[in-house]
């Protein structure tokens, strides 16, 4: 299968590309809309998975031209451009093809980080809103520590919680995650939770930013 994730050269980006080009045989595509940032990063991965004995290529695109080359496209960008970077690609989508988000809106004051989502209720419902039609959008790996992620001699031990409407495609992301090692997929129900899981986010920031030794948390449910 090839992953591609859109706006792959920042920190969510990262994590999972390397995670799935180092844990598992899935093609993986880094997009960006700046194609060259897209393949000196791409050049970085491949770099890093080598020095750890992992012979794999890693291609960067242009993010239309990544999506067209994937069934599994992760937007792996801010909120704020998850619509505009859904309209395009939207040329580049085919039917069956499913959308990931990990996206969580977030808003900051003086007393901390905070939930801020959009007019559509849920980052993941706004994706839904724009993805055309024949394209499934599954909502996940919004609580993970980025740099934990990345990081391929940190232990996980963490889960993450997936939400969509489409329960194939669902349970494809789900498996997907769980390919990589130590990491759990929690089935949430609906897009129409997605709320809840978007707003664990802020709080876990929250955590992080006032407790010593947290930066790097997550979450497991027993």
């Amino acid at each position: 299968m090839r992953i591609a994730l859109l706006g792959g050269t920042g920190d969510i980006g990262e994590g999972l590309a390397l995670r799935w080009a180092y844990h598992t045989d899935h093609d993986v595509v880094v997009g960006s809309r700046d194609p060259d940032k897209a393949r000196a990063k791409a050049d970085e991965y491949e770099t890093e998975l080598s020095s750890r004995g992992r012979d794999v290529k890693v291609n960067g695109f242009a993010n239309e031209m990544a999506a067209d080359r994937a069934s599994i496209v992760v937007l792996a960008v801010p909120p704020y451009h998850v619509a505009d970077t859904v309209e395009a690609v939207s040329d580049s989508l085919a039917e069956g093809d499913v959308l990931v988000t990990p996206a969580a809106g977030i808003k900051r004051d003086d007393d901390g980080f905070h939930y801020h989502p959009p007019g559509a209720g849920s980052v993941t419902q706004l994706v839904a809103d724009a993805a055309p039609e024949g394209v499934a959008v599954v909502g996940a790996f919004h609580n993970l520590a980025a740099g934990r992620l990345a990081d391929l001699d940190a232990e996980l031990g963490i889960d993450t919680l997936v939400v969509g409407d489409d329960f194939d495609s669902k349970d494809m992301v789900m498996r997907l995650a769980e390919e990589i090692p130590e990491l759990r997929a929690l089935d949430v129900g609906g897009i129409a939770n997605a709320a809840e899981v978007e707003s664990l986010t802020p709080l876990l920031i929250n955590v992080a930013r006032n407790n010593d030794g947290m930066h790097d948390l997550g979450v497991q449910f027993r």
